[in-house]
């Protein structure tokens, strides 16, 4: 069992860090501080957080990482974190970041959205060491699984987290690294507003592959029989787009059907 820290924050971070915890000593958490959130914008922790505080691990909130942090273990697991680590600070520990892509296709900040937006019918998850170019050291441990044809981020996710705490625990047993190829690189550029935007125009596959890339936390939007709505899911059937789930503005979650059936 490895004694390492973690540092993360999004609920990737969060499902990864519970898995760790089960088969390695985690000193500590270092997340991001609690930010408001949700409609109310009132302050809530972290998922990382939340999961460290049921598990007893003791809780780093720093507002960003400066040149007097120290690392609270010789081996920090970074994943989902989403704060930049100084040169001055990785240099005070292994710092192994876990990617949920097959690097270098979609180093940066939206490596599952990007690659399902794009068509891609695979990824993976890569175990690299941290260094100061985004997402670019050795490798120490990848796995590939594929991408199904309605998948969405979610679904995607949720099949990294477990494969994650598999090869973290791998690169920490071997701790062997090799290059990145440097052939195939693309990046994953964070999501904006126009990223969420549907142009029905556009052909069927092209925007399946956007609405499921965004669900089920972000959202496509569009307008669907004069209304502004947020898509949730759809599927294609003999080459058409079918909407399945949607939201109105100011309403709740519903089935397509249900949509229309209200516009009656």
């Amino acid at each position: 069992m490895s004694r390492i820290a973690v540092a993360a924050t999004a609920p990737f971070g969060a499902d990864v860090l519970e898995r760790l915890a089960a088969t390695n000593d985690v000193a500590a958490l270092v997340t991001r501080p609690d930010r408001p959130q949700g409609r109310g914008q009132r302050i809530a922790p972290p998922p990382s957080k939340q999961v460290a505080e049921r598990l007893g691990i003791p809780v780093l909130q720093p507002e960003r990482l400066d040149g007097s942090f120290v690392p609270p273990a010789e081996t920090v697991v970074v994943v989902a974190y989403g704060v930049l680590i100084p040169e001055a600070v990785l240099e005070r520990a292994l710092w192994l970041n876990v990617h949920p892509s097959l690097l270098p296709r979609w180093r940066g900040a939206a490596p599952v959205e990007r690659a399902i937006m794009a068509g891609d019918e695979e990824t993976g998850v890569t175990v690299h060491r941290t260094v100061k170019e985004l997402d670019a050291g050795p490798i120490a441990a990848t796995e590939s699984f594929p991408i199904g044809i309605d998948d969405t981020a979610g679904d995607v996710y949720e099949r990294a987290a477990p494969l994650a705490g598999d090869l973290v625990d791998q690169a920490l047993a071997e701790q062997r690294f090799r290059p990145q190829p440097e052939a195939g690189v693309t990046y994953a550029e964070k999501i904006g507003p126009a990223d969420r935007e549907l142009d029905w125009s556009r052909p069927a596959k092209e925007l399946h592959d956007r609405i499921r890339a965004l669900s089920p936390r972000i959202g496509a939007r569009g307008e669907v029989h004069g209304r502004r709505v947020t898509v949730w899911r759809s599927r294609l059937a003999d080459g058409e787009l079918e909407l399945l789930e949607v939201q109105p503005e100011g309403r709740r979650r519903m089935s397509y059907d249900e949509f229309v059936r209200g516009l009656r």
